[in-house]
């Protein structure tokens, strides 16, 4: 990866971990720990989702982990079960 690819992803890393500060620790640790180890990997359609997936409500975001509600929208399922199984991993 070429050093002005690296400082890309460092900065768009960084914006997405000031976006993963929530009201709710639990939220903090477990997107933060998703965006530290695996947001890399997303496609760009992916991180479109995960960008999505930051925009709801604090109440929600721990209803979908906690599997007390399920989206509608299946890429938001499909990226929450991924965030789920990461921090469990």
């Amino acid at each position: 990866m070429s050093e002005s690819a690296e400082l890309e992803v460092s900065l768009s890393t960084g914006a997405l971990r000031w976006r993963c500060r929530r009201g709710m620790l639990e939220l903090d640790l477990m997107l933060r720990s998703f965006v530290d180890k695996d947001v890399i990997n997303l496609s760009t359609q992916e991180r479109e989702v995960f960008d999505r997936l930051l925009d709801y409500p604090d109440q929600v975001l721990l209803e979908l982990f906690l599997k007390q509600t399920v989206s509608s929208d299946k890429e938001i399922s499909q990226l929450v079960e991924r965030i789920r199984q990461s921090t469990h991993s």
